[in-house]
């Protein structure tokens, strides 16, 4: 079993003019994880994986997500502009199960959040009630899923969701538009406090460690211009990810909290348009919602992305019928 983690990513939330919201991420994994779009509708019927008591709802929102192994959700946008996205903190420590509510295991904890809420106030004002228990997922390659949860919608509101000790903590507020890996939210942002204190403009810190990533994103993503073009927001939000991405190939030794940027996604929030850069084949691909069907009556569909075929281009009218993949467990 490997113990150690080795996935390091960035999210950041960009404030446009005229609503222009963009969220984007990056995704650092030291292999392959079989990413794929999946397309859910809405009324699907769902559960939170495995056999132990596992929580279930019906989708009331449709939604396009980035998977990972085939068994978990990632990254993705509902119909309604709620984004979510799993980023790696080796501190989570998640619950016990010490009473009977039901489960939801952390592959589906993003799903569950865009298949449930349209507003990052909604989610929040239902999760902080705590009325299942979330239960970390482990990976083929044999490493448990140790994250934190980033959610934003069209209006720009963001959280970010952590398991501490084993109780939730969730930070609420348009301006936790930054999110990287370790240390812990409340630390990072102190870090982030102190860097400006110094003077970021002057001296930004230029490494690959979360916490110099979260101070370059933070800095960045604020500095760039506001437009409410929707193609110079997206470059804008591209161009900052891209300086927070790890080079492709890039190994070191004793740093396993450091790999290389295997894939990015780009959230339009207003626009309602999602994007996906596979760094083996650099060419931006996207769908566009207004054109797709999430009714109840659509099904699941999918788009093969990690073929290394030279996808490009608008995939919207790619994404064929598909199986709904099963939630990872323990």
């Amino acid at each position: 079993l490997l113990s150690k983690p080795i996935l390091a990513c960035t999210r950041a939330v960009y404030f446009g003019k005229e609503n222009q919201t963009i969220t984007g991420r990056s995704m650092d994994w030291s292999e392959d994880m079989d990413s794929h779009f999946y397309l859910f509708p809405r009324g699907m019927k769902r559960e939170g994986g495995g056999n132990n008591n596992p929580i279930q709802w019906t989708s009331k929102y449709g939604s396009v997500i980035t998977s990972i192994y085939e068994g978990g959700t990632a990254d993705g946008m509902n119909e309604k502009g709620l984004v979510a996205n799993l980023l790696f903190l080796t501190e989570s420590v998640y619950p016990e199960k010490v009473d009977d509510r039901p489960v939801l295991y952390i592959s589906a904890w993003a799903q569950y959040i865009l298949d449930n809420y349209s507003s990052v106030k909604e989610a929040v004002e239902d999760l902080q009630k705590e009325e299942f228990l979330v239960k970390v997922s482990k990976a083929p390659n044999g490493i448990y899923g140790n994250v934190h949860l980033a959610i934003s919608d069209e209006n720009g509101d963001s959280a970010i969701l952590e398991y501490i000790d084993g109780k939730l903590v969730i930070h609420h507020g348009k301006e936790y538009q930054i999110l990287t890996n370790s240390p812990i939210y409340s630390e990072q942002l102190a870090i982030n406090k102190y860097w400006k204190e110094v003077g970021t403009a002057n001296m930004l810190p230029g490494t690959n460690r979360a916490a110099d990533r979260f101070v370059r994103a933070s800095y960045y993503i604020n500095e760039s211009t506001q437009t409410a073009d929707p193609n110079e927001a997206l470059a804008t939000v591209a161009s900052v990810i891209r300086n927070v991405s790890v080079p492709r190939g890039f190994k070191r030794e004793n740093a396993p909290n450091l790999s290389t940027t295997i894939w990015r996604t780009y959230a339009d929030q207003k626009n309602k348009r999602y994007f996906f850069e596979d760094t083996a084949n650099p060419s931006l691909v996207w769908v566009n919602f207004d054109k797709l069907d999430f009714s109840s009556t659509g099904g699941v569909k999918k788009v093969i992305l990690t073929n290394k075929e030279g996808l490009t281009g608008d995939l919207t009218s790619k994404f064929k019928s598909a199986e709904k993949f099963e939630f990872l467990t323990e």
